[in-house]
C-alpha cells in the first residue's frame, strides 16, 4: 500500500503530479529510486508526445560569470505566458545559462546533450523533459549566446 508520505516526498523530490507520482510508486512496489526512474521514462515519453506543439511564450534569461568576463543570455520557450512566468521555468532558463558559460556549446543540440552541470547524472535533455512533464507544455531552448 502507497502511503501519503511516500506520494509527498516522491512529489517534493521531482515536482511531479500527485498521481503521477501514486502511479510510479504503485508500478515501482513503492521503491522511490525506481519510482524516480519511471517517472523519467515518462517525461522523455511527454516531450515526445508534445513535440508539435506551438511554443508561443518564453524568457530570456542572463547569466554572467567570472565578474564580468563571460556574459550568456538563453532564450527558453514555452506554450503559454502562464508557464514562461512561473519562478521554476525563469530557474530552469538561468540553469541553462549558467551551463552554456561553463561548457561553451557552439549550438543547442550540443548544449542538450551536455551533462548537467549541478547534476552530472542528467543532461540538459533530460532537464528540459523533466520540466516538460512538470508543467505539462512543450519547452525549447531556442537560442543562446556567449560573451
Amino acid at each position: 500500500m502507497i502511503t501519503a508520505e511516500q506520494i509527498k516526498q516522491l512529489r517534493d523530490e521531482t515536482g511531479v503530479g500527485v498521481s503521477l507520482c501514486r502511479k510510479a510508486l504503485e508500478e515501482a512496489g513503492g521503491d522511490r529510486e525506481k519510482a524516480k526512474q519511471i517517472l523519467k521514462r515518462r517525461g522523455a515519453d511527454a516531450a515526445a508526445k508534445k513535440a508539435d506543439r506551438t511554443l508561443g511564450a518564453g524568457t530570456v534569461a542572463a547569466y554572467l560569470h567570472q565578474g564580468g568576463k563571460v556574459g550568456v543570455l538563453v532564450e527558453l520557450a514555452s506554450e503559454t505566458d502562464f508557464v514562461s512566468g512561473n519562478e521554476e521555468f525563469k530557474s530552469l532558463a538561468h540553469n541553462i545559462a549558467m551551463q552554456v558559460a561553463a561548457v561553451n556549446p557552439t549550438e543547442v543540440s550540443d548544449l542538450l546533450s551536455s551533462p548537467f552541470i549541478k547534476n552530472p547524472d542528467q543532461t540538459i535533455q533530460t532537464l528540459i523533459e523533466d520540466a516538460i512533464q512538470k508543467f505539462g507544455e512543450k519547452i525549447e531552448v531556442v537560442r543562446f549566446a556567449r560573451f
